[in-house]
């Protein structure tokens, strides 16, 4: 039985590697970044993997067994016929969230998107020579000056250290791209939308996203993930952020797919000298949700940043693993992370903080805050802090509680039926991630979805 499992995990790596190497033999657009090597590397690192299980320390609260069970496809080319119509926009008003990435099963669609179309005219910059520094898009397009910079990040990929990861850089063959050069503010939020459209079989897509802020620049993105339909997926989603010296990134990540989807994610932030990061990561959809967030110091008196909201009810299963690695001193951190759990749902966070000797007058602040709602629910919560330096200030703390009795009669001794108070309880347990988000019209969709789901 145990040789059968085995032999399962790796005859479905296999599987998966094979259709990558299909896709990046048929994607010869993008051979100026050098990713026929990266694929090669990734894909002899994913052969020399194995899935991951419960034993592993990482893994030991997300069971993925179930996933084994499904023949996934990665899907050659985008042949989806999709309308954005068909998807709840984080805002109606377009003029809210004018600039948009549109990709369907990990492939650009430039008919869907209107970056190319509003960009020009909405910067409004002073001298009209500057407005094609600016850049959003896939990344076969992106203009020849700045490609060598853009290889240079897409290089780490080089030395995996994650099977998933490595999967992804493996079926390389487009990105979405997001490059502010030096000292320019785009004022305009960035909307990424990251579709999954129903193919003839499970349908397995690689999204990946590289976000390029230079010194001294600023800029607003929000990454969304959403499914067409109910049903069954895999999503292995890679998202590399550069804070430049002196520049701000406001990151929103929402994740809302389908309820019968798998959705891994990891986002890897490097942040320069003096620069300022923040990341709102909302998770609510898919049946089973992992997002590896990491964040590493590249230089001196960094700002960051982490807000989380997990909500999970039925039988979902949304895990949370953290980084932020100090290795400079005068760093900042605060992190908040939340999770609202009812019915026999599921939600792990596991944060850590690690300070580097070198990180000499680091200042972290970590808290851990749930709210079960129900007597199945669980939550898995493990705050750390691996300090080596010796001049610091961290902290850190988890809470976990449940709807007061009190509480619920004062509401409804106000009028309000138990339905409805409930519901008030849990929008104002959230309502401390959601009102720090940038754009007000994302912070009311998501109140909404939670009390559909409530």
């Amino acid at each position: 039985m145990m040789n059968t499992q085995v032999a399962s995990r790796e005859m479905f790596l296999t599987d998966l590697v094979n259709q990558c190497g299909k896709l990046g033999a048929a994607n010869n657009e993008s051979s100026a970044y050098g990713l026929q090597d990266l694929r090669d590397a990734a894909t002899e690192y994913v052969l020399s993997s194995t899935f991951p299980t419960v034993k592993d320390e990482e893994w030991r609260f997300t069971d993925l067994s179930a996933v084994l069970q499904i023949p996934f496809h990665i899907p050659q080319s985008n042949q989806s016929k999709v309308k954005l119509a068909d998807i709840i926009m984080p805002v109606k008003n377009r003029d809210d969230l004018p600039l948009r990435l549109v990709f369907v099963n990990g492939f650009y669609a430039p008919d869907l998107s209107t970056v190319e179309s509003l960009v020009l005219p909405n910067l409004l910059l002073a001298e009209p020579s500057k407005r094609i520094d600016f850049y959003a898009g896939n990344l076969s397009n992106v203009p020849e000056k700045y490609q060598g910079r853009i290889s240079d990040v897409l290089s780490k990929h080089r030395q995996q250290t994650e099977v998933f990861t490595a999967l992804n850089t493996a079926g390389l063959a487009d990105s979405a791209v997001v490059f502010v050069p030096a000292n320019m503010s785009i004022d305009l939020p960035i909307h990424l939308l990251f579709l999954t459209a129903p193919g003839a079989s499970p349908t397995m897509c690689q999204p990946h996203c590289l976000i390029i802020a230079e010194p001294g620049s600023s800029m607003t993105l929000v990454e969304d993930y959403a499914t067409i339909g109910n049903v069954a997926a895999f999503t292995n989603a890679v998202t590399d952020v550069v804070v430049g010296e002196n520049a701000t990134v406001n990151h929103v990540r929402l994740q809302r797919e389908g309820g019968e989807v798998v959705h891994i994610g990891k986002s890897a932030i490097e942040q320069s000298r003096n620069s300022r990061y923040t990341c709102h990561a909302i998770s609510l959809g898919g049946k089973i949700s992992r997002h590896n967030l990491e964040v590493f110091q590249r230089g001196e008196a960094t700002e960051t940043t982490l807000n989380g909201l997990s909500v999970a009810f039925g039988e979902q299963l949304a895990d949370t693993h953290s980084l932020i690695d100090f290795n400079y001193p005068h760093g900042t951190s605060r992190q908040l992370h939340k999770c609202i759990i009812g019915n026999k749902a599921r939600a792990v966070f596991n944060g850590k903080v690690f300070v580097r000797k070198a990180a000499q007058l680091t200042d972290a602040g970590q808290l851990s805050r749930n709210l079960l709602l129900s007597p199945r629910a669980r939550v898995d919560t493990k705050p750390q802090l691996e300090i080596v330096a010796d001049n610091v200030k961290c902290s850190h703390g988890a809470t976990v509680s449940q709807l007061e009795d009190d509480e619920l009669f004062y509401l409804q001794s106000r009028g309000l039926d138990l339905e409805r108070s409930r519901y008030l309880l849990i929008d104002a347990f959230a309502a401390e991630i959601l009102n720090q988000l940038p754009i007000a019209g994302v912070a009311k969709m998501l109140s909404t979805c939670m009390a559909i789901q409530a």
